[in-house]
This record gives C-alpha cells, structure tokens and sequence, in this order.
C-alpha cells in the first residue's frame, strides 16, 4: 500500500476536489480546538464522524492505529500532567492526582486525536501530489509549496534507500533484539540522512545550474 490508503477502491471521498478536503480538514480541527472539554457530546459526535469517514473511505484501523503512534511523546506528558499539575486534588488507585490535570490531559489528548485521525483521513484519501497543488491553489506560500512539492518528489526515492539498508542488514542476519539493536538502527538512520543531505545538495546545484530561482526572490 502507498501513500494512498485503499487506492483500489476509490470512495466518494477520494473523488472529492483536495481543497474541499483540506478545509473541511482545518475547519474541523478549529472546531474542535474551540470545543469547551465539558462538551463531551460533541466529541462523542465529532469522533462518529471519522469513522463513518473512514468506513466509507475503506481506510482499515490498522492503517490509522499505526500512525497514531506519533502521538507517543503526547501521551507521555498527558500521563504526567494529572501528576505535575497543582490545585485540587484526588485519589485513583492510590496516586494523588489533580482534576485540572486530569481535565487538561483529557482536553489536550481528545482535541489532538481527533485532529490527526482528521488528517490521516485526508492524507489516505488523496493523493500527495494534489495535496501540494491544493496548497499552491489556496494560494499559500509559494516558498511552502515548492518545499513539498520536491519533499513529495523524493520522499520514496529515500524510501527506497531505506529498504535497501533493511534488505542489507537482513542478509547479514541482523536482527532487531534488545538495545544493542538500536546502535546498529541509530547508525543507519545516521548514514540515510548523510545520503538523503548528500543527495539533496547535489539537487539543488543542478536545479541552480539550469537556472532556478526560490519563488518570490528577485
């Protein structure tokens, strides 16, 4: 599967025109920003909606499960907060936790899963490509929209250098168990990014040598 989530059976929703989808996207998020965290009804209605979203986008759970795992660091300091915060406070199995903490970390973890389930909707039923175009045909800044626009471009050309270096270390019969693993994954994480820098240096002295100028300099 690609960046398009269910691109063999194309929905309604993955007709609909990019900008369309990314408004309603930023509408939804300002929306539910805006939500008082007492208002537990309309998250319950807000959250309903993306999954009828994605039931009629075909978008699997798995699909947005595993992408929601860059919530983590966010998960972490709303474990904490009801811990840290100060003013009253309460007993749950025996910690002392403060009811503003626990209402901050539920506000903060429900306006935030909500908004990213939003844009991983967007981002499985459209494709990368017309994502940027859209951004160029809000009229946003043409510095953004060439930035992603080559980001899009060889964003699978590093991709594919990753898997390379998997396919590598697996055929000499690395595998990943316990920390020592992680040197061996830091290393070659180290050595992509020299490469991916390494390759776009030399991208942008071509691009300067046919003539390319950033958008908006003179």
């Amino acid at each position: 599967m690609t960046h398009t989530e269910g691109r063999q059976t194309r929905s309604a929703l993955h007709r609909l025109d990019a900008r369309t989808k990314m408004i309603a996207v930023a509408v939804f998020a300002l929306a539910i920003v805006a939500t008082p965290r007492e208002w537990f009804g309309v998250y319950a209605l807000a959250a309903g909606l993306l999954v009828g979203l994605a039931v009629v986008a075909r978008i699997r759970p798995a699909w947005i499960a595993r992408r929601l795992v860059i919530e983590l660091p966010l998960l972490v300091f709303v474990l904490v907060l009801p811990l840290v915060a100060t003013g009253t406070r309460i007993e749950v199995a025996g910690l002392s936790l403060s009811v503003a903490g626990l209402w901050g970390a539920w506000a903060t973890l429900a306006k935030a899963t909500l908004s990213l389930i939003a844009t991983l909707i967007l981002v499985a039923t459209t494709e990368p490509r017309r994502i940027v175009l859209a951004f160029d045909e809000l009229r946003l800044p043409r510095q953004l929209t060439a930035i992603m626009s080559l980001m899009v471009r060889y964003i699978e050309v590093i991709a594919d250098e990753f898997e390379r270096a998997r396919i590598a270390r697996a055929s000499r019969g690395f595998e990943t168990r316990g920390l020592r693993s992680w040197r061996v994954l830091a290393a070659s994480i180290g050595r992509l990014f020299v490469r991916s820098h390494g390759r776009g240096e030399r991208v942008h002295l071509a691009m300067l040598a046919r003539g390319y100028q950033q958008p908006g300099s003179t």
